[in-house]
């Protein structure tokens, strides 16, 4: 049995698209833990298991891995409370169900960082690697999935780059860094959650296939695109300002903001690149496929969406 926590979420659904598929041959039955069942995909409804709530939630959890051989999990991001409370205290009722009902193998969606001088001040990321720390604890096997930036943040950049060939983040515009593509974490997952002759706790580093700066992505959406883009950098202050405009949560605005610091000093850069055990999606083809489609659709094709 296979435990999947945030399945309509942009990993969790392409996980769960996967294990739909390779399960059943592997005789491995399938739970999902979600709030609205409504917006899991008709065409997996009648094929896995539904736990109705939150998997921060004791009650749910405790539904939800009772029989449970794995776990996949995933904390959604909670802008509302502190980075510690949306990581670990999210986590903690989770952490103790496992234990309890002998939960054998969890793959965690985590960050890049650890051991790195940046780990400490690291705002979400060090929020997130003391979440991986806090199951380790539960004497689960345990996957930490260890992710750059995902691909996927440039699709909130969609409108700037369609209206003004223009994207923004807060990093050296020359530094590299490792960037993914969400489906390559979905795979990874997969095949750990299918496979669990390993044990003991570590990270799997999920790198993508090259460090790239964002020079280098605007030089690649630039020729994928068919149109000139250029990279725009934003001062920290900014962020942190246009952040609490929002209302967000002050604590975990300064988490973000510690984070974005963190990835400029080399956060991401702290693990020797080796070849990657799982797929590896270039950004061009990412761009081609994902990003193309989205910043050529008109505004309206995108409101209807």
């Amino acid at each position: 049995m296979i435990v999947i926590t945030a399945p309509t979420g942009n990993i969790g659904r392409r996980l769960l698209s996967l294990l739909v598929e390779a399960a059943p041959a592997r005789g491995e039955e399938l739970r999902v833990v979600v709030r609205d069942p409504a917006r899991l995909p008709e065409a997996v409804r009648g094929r896995v298991e539904v736990i109705a709530g939150s998997h921060g939630d004791a009650a749910t959890v405790e539904r939800a891995f009772t029989g449970a051989d794995a776990v996949f999990w995933l904390v959604p991001p909670d802008a509302s409370t502190t980075p510690e409370e949306a990581f670990s205290g999210f986590t903690r009722p989770a952490a103790r169900a496992f234990a309890a009902h002998g939960v054998g193998h969890v793959v965690g969606v985590s960050a890049l960082g650890r051991g790195t001088p940046q780990a400490a001040q690291a705002g979400l990321v060090t929020a997130s690697l003391a979440m991986d720390d806090l199951i380790a604890g539960s004497g689960v096997a345990y996957r930490a999935l260890a992710s750059p930036s995902f691909f996927e943040n440039l699709l909130e950049e969609a409108d700037s780059i369609r209206e003004n060939g223009v994207f923004t983040d807060t990093v050296a515009a020359d530094r590299p860094a490792p960037l993914v593509a969400v489906v390559d974490i979905a795979a990874t997952a997969a095949g750990l959650l299918l496979d669990r002759s390993w044990t003991g706790v570590g990270s799997v580093p999920v790198l993508g296939p090259q460090d790239l700066s964002p020079n280098d992505l605007a030089r690649i959406m630039t020729e994928e695109l068919g149109r000139p883009v250029r990279y725009q950098r934003q001062p920290l202050d900014e962020l942190r300002s246009t952040l609490l405009g929002y209302g967000l949560n002050e604590a975990f605005v300064e988490g973000v903001v510690d984070m974005k610091r963190a990835k400029d000093q080399g956060l991401d850069s702290g693990v020797d690149r080796s070849p990657q055990a799982g797929p590896a999606t270039g950004f061009a083809q990412w761009c081609a496929q994902t990003l193309k489609p989205a910043v050529l659709a008109t505004p309206e094709a995108v409101d209807a969406h």
